[in-house]
């Protein structure tokens, strides 16, 4: 194993240097002194361009306009317009605008991802360093501010021809241990400069806090609180008796995180008001003021928002909240993606998972999840939002923005939490006491017990049941009666091929207008006869034009066989044609499913084809056992289909 990057992580040597280099470097170097904001937003770099206009699916989400994507987010499914919410917050803070004033408060539902997206953000804020004051104490130990404040807080706009350094950077002010460090050493060019990483294990510009007992929670969470150790040595408004551990203290300079900021008292909340808007705040002992440039991310739940949105009391605090509404994923295909990442990252990354089971639990999410719409069928809607085409299957099928401008402002906040769809994947896979594996059969009897137990009122557990009645339920009854069906057609090779061949030689002849003799019976057919024939075969696959059809697939044959030096062409080579033989080898599950036994005195014949059907099905991904459980499912459900 290769240790070099992770003893990198945490054997960083900082770089120090004096205030004069320092200073030297940021005539050379603009990204010295950049903001948190300008240092996030080059973590997070260039998007990359897309034109919807020339992906259908994507056209129709998202109306084909020009969407962004960035590589850090990568992992953050169906979240487009929420990811660019946040790059603008950081565009607009960078460039020295209002949002710089402002808290980035992300809102949604219980397992939206809020918590996902500030760990992302603390992650790309420990790549870029930053510098901090410094100064050389009692034998030679170098001494690093305690909130890693900015060395430009020595100096004013007034120094920034001077510095050439532009002016909107020279607007901090000194901590009260830079103020008396610069009274001890009476020459500001005594001072050291320290370059650092953030560090989240360090609490190195990044930190995080979290509302208390509202009975004895206080603002030292935020703004730290005196040491009382060292009242021995220093009086109380010394800047060396206070202890420097609040939030704001030790996210100065990066990231401070405050997880369900509205839990806590509204005194509380207070010191926030002040660093984003003034750049400092009061510590709790008479000390100066405390200089703060950083991002506070702050996440909870739409309750707390709305309780504390509602109290005029908090108007002043309201203003100055960047709010980014985070919802459920409300699309198929990107919901199946966030489970898939859940089971690759944990230990059933090569746990059998039987076809069509994720589908099954994304699907029965945004169901949960949609507003029910008027005049159109949720079933529908679910599809639109996928991006699916209905051209053709749903001609009256509205558009995605038509069902997005008539759904509430609830739409994607309620419903089957994503945390919730991973508990019961969980269980899914672990139903069965033999086998650790996951199957849609398991899955719709999970599902039911989690309604059945979950606290829902009535009316919204009859439309979840019915979920899994009218859609998943039928819709997978009719998926796996294709599998079973071609998985035993798959076995019966030989019969297929012959029915492929005869009618490729019958089709030939009624296109040259000769008559057929069959050498084997003897019986000849004319071109009437041999119509007959092939009109046996393309009925019951619903050939819409059966001349062009004759045409298209003889000219395959005849191309095929130029191509592969006589070769025969196989019967599931041609799709069209492969499903008009299924048709006619069996036009009804119920005539398979008899012919599966998996009795223990079946006959060799029996065994032999019950085998090779196994074989096939294991092959479209289910384990032996779950073969059995869903061809057993398929056959106590098929008299009510």
């Amino acid at each position: 194993m290769n240790l070099k990057s992770y003893k990198h992580k945490f054997n960083i040597k900082n770089e120090t240097m004096s205030l004069e280099s320092y200073l030297d470097l940021c005539t050379t170097d603009s990204s010295v002194y950049s903001s948190p904001f300008e240092r996030m937003l080059k973590v997070i770099g260039e998007p990359e361009i897309i034109d919807t206009a020339k992906d259908a699916r994507l056209g129709r989400i998202f109306s084909n306009r020009v969407i962004k994507r960035y590589k850090v987010f990568k992992d953050f499914y169906g979240m487009e317009d929420v990811i660019e919410k946040i790059v603008s917050f950081f565009t607009h803070a960078a460039q020295g605008l209002e949002e710089r004033k402002q808290i980035l408060y992300l809102l949604g539902p219980v397992g939206s991802a809020k918590s996902s997206l500030a760990e992302c953000l603390k992650e790309l804020m420990e790549s870029e360093p930053f510098y901090a004051l410094a100064v050389r104490g009692d034998k030679g130990v170098i001494q690093i501010s305690p909130i890693f404040e900015d060395p430009l807080g020595l100096f004013t706009q007034k120094d920034s021809e001077a510095l050439g350094i532009p002016s909107r950077y020279l607007t901090k002010i000194p901590s009260p241990w830079a103020v008396k460090r610069l009274k001890e050493l009476g020459d500001v060019s005594k001072f050291l400069v320290v370059k650092l990483y953030p560090n989240q294990l360090e609490q190195i510009a990044i930190s995080k806090t979290e509302p208390g007992d509202e009975n004895n929670q206080d603002i030292s969470a935020l703004v730290g609180k005196l040491d009382i150790r060292q009242l021995e040595y220093y009086s109380q408004d010394d800047p060396d008796a206070y202890k420097f551990s609040g939030g704001l203290c030790l996210g100065n300079r990066g990231i401070l995180e405050f997880v369900e900021m509205f839990k806590a008292p509204i005194k509380v909340l207070h010191p926030l008001l002040t660093a984003t808007q003034e750049g400092n705040y009061k510590g709790t002992e008479a000390l100066s003021a405390i200089p703060f440039e950083g991002i506070i991310l702050a996440h909870s739940n739409e309750s707390e928002w709305q309780s504390f949105r509602d109290n005029k009391n908090n108007e002043a605090f309201l203003d100055r909240i960047y709010i980014v509404k985070v919802p459920y994923c409300l699309r198929l295909k990107e919901e199946k993606q966030i489970y898939d990442k859940l089971i690759v990252n944990s230990s059933l990354a090569k746990t059998p998972c039987a076809p069509h089971t994720l589908e099954m639990l994304s699907k029965f999410s945004v169901l949960t999840r949609l507003d029910v719409p008027q005049n159109s069928s949720i079933y529908v809607k679910v599809k639109v939002y996928d991006g699916q085409s209905l051209k053709n299957s749903e001609p009256h099928a509205k558009s995605f923005y038509e069902y997005k401008e008539t759904a509430s402002a609830k739409e994607g906040f309620e419903g089957l939490s994503t945390r919730s769809a991973f508990k019961i994947l969980s269980q899914v896979y672990n139903y069965d006491i033999e086998e650790v594996a996951a199957d849609p059969v398991h899955m719709l009897l999970v599902l039911k017990k989690y309604i059945a137990s979950s606290d829902l009122n009535d009316a919204k557990k009859e439309l979840w049941i019915k979920f899994l009645d009218e859609e998943l339920e039928t819709e997978y009854f009719e998926i796996v009666r294709k599998d079973i069906q071609t998985a035993y057609l798959d076995s019966c090779h030989e019969l297929g091929q012959y029915l492929f061949d005869r009618y490729i030689v019958y089709a030939d002849y009624w296109i040259q207008d000769a008559d057929y003799r069959d050498h084997d019976t003897g019986h000849l057919y004319d071109k009437a006869a041999l119509n007959d024939e092939l009109e046996k075969i393309e009925k019951p696959g619903k050939i819409s034009n059966p001349k062009d059809f004759r045409h298209e697939i003889v000219n395959f044959a005849l191309r095929y066989r130029a191509q592969n030096k006589g070769k025969n062409v196989s019967w599931t080579s041609y799709e069209k044609l492969r499903e008009v033989i299924e048709h006619n080898l069996f036009k009804d599950l119920d005539k398979i499913l008899p012919q599966i036994s998996f009795e223990k005195f079946a006959t060799t014949e029996e065994n032999k084809k019950q085998q090779n059907y196994v074989a096939r099905m294991k092959e479209k991904g289910y384990t032996e056992r779950q073969v059995k459980r869903i061809t057993e499912w398929c056959q106590r459900n098929m008299k009510g289909k």
